[in-house]
């Protein structure tokens, strides 16, 4: 089971143009949204940490995305 709520990326994937969509394909998504989330979100921990900050910045989310 996924922690985010499928509805929405049904939608996202309507918004990009998929006329029929099956449950597992949002199912799969949301699974790779997650995995990528942590992914970006563990990255952007370690720059806080390294910048003496508990605290999670945009900028530190942006800074992953932009490097990888």
């Amino acid at each position: 089971m996924t922690e985010l709520p499928l509805a929405p990326l049904k939608r996202i994937l309507k918004n990009a143009g998929a006329t029929r969509i099956s449950d597992e394909a949002v199912e799969e998504l949301a699974k790779v949204l997650e995995q990528l989330g942590e992914d970006v979100g563990g990255e952007a921990v370690k720059y806080a940490k390294h910048a003496n900050r508990k605290t999670v910045k945009a900028n530190d989310i942006k800074f992953v995305i932009d490097n990888k």
